[in-house]
């Protein structure tokens, strides 16, 4: 395997490039955004870069596609009068000195109470997971519900943070849905429910997919590219 790269306009497309004894050159694209494509030993370097630049705009989409499962969220420093998002709202974070430990909700503000030395990132992260659990799960359960004439049923839904992506499944009916979800709005949460739904039915994003993810939600790409936007 070998890296490879060609121009198209004004991007650049690195991909991994394989020799194999097939017929025909393969693109895949990877949900980390990598490029990977197969092709037969005898074919020569100018045929396959050609094919690679014919299939660019669907190469572009597909990364494009898959960016919204990649959380950009930057690190914080859990200090006063920091902006902390929670199911699309802002708040400021307030560090008040308590005899009891909490967090809460007021107005335009994130309170965290923490006793003695204690770390407000640590009763924050906490109070941020326990919502997750409870929310999430809250808007599943109905969209779930109305899987299930297509004969979707998940075996399992597992929330909890993930680096690279903001859902995935397997192929044994496990789905994984990251807690920072909580903090954006609840569309962009539902759309990332209903797309691990559909690829329950169809792995891949072919158009059969992207019917049923149509037919269950017409406005994903608002919800998609809020989610780009909203948390980068």
């Amino acid at each position: 395997m070998r890296k490879e790269k060609i121009q198209f306009g004004s991007k650049t497309i690195e991909f991994s490039l394989v020799f194999q004894g097939r017929k025909t050159l393969g693109i895949v694209v990877k949900p980390d955004k990598s490029v990977l494509v197969k092709a037969p030993k005898n074919a020569s370097k100018e045929r396959i870069y050609e094919k690679v630049r014919k299939r660019a705009p669907w190469i572009l989409k597909q990364q494009s596609f898959f960016l919204s499962f990649e959380p950009l969220t930057p690190p914080k420093r859990y200090v006063n009068g920091e902006t902390h998002l929670y199911l699309g709202k802002r708040y400021r974070l307030k560090i008040i000195k308590n005899e009891k430990q909490k967090v809460q909700l007021k107005g335009k503000y994130l309170y965290a109470f923490t006793a003695g030395n204690g770390d407000a990132s640590k009763i924050v992260e906490q109070w941020y997971d326990e919502h997750a659990q409870h929310k999430i799960r809250e808007y599943a359960e109905p969209i779930i519900e109305r899987f299930s004439k297509y004969g979707i049923q998940p075996k399992l839904i597992e929330i909890r943070k993930m680096p690279k992506r903001w859902g995935s499944c397997s192929p044994r009916g496990r789905i994984l849905l990251n807690s920072e979800l909580i903090k954006a709005p609840k569309g962009c949460i539902e759309y990332v429910i209903i797309h691990e739904l559909c690829h329950l039915k169809y792995p891949n994003h072919s158009k059969a997919f992207l019917d049923l993810q149509t037919r269950e939600m017409p406005d994903w790409e608002k919800w998609k590219d809020r989610l780009e936007r909203f948390l980068s």
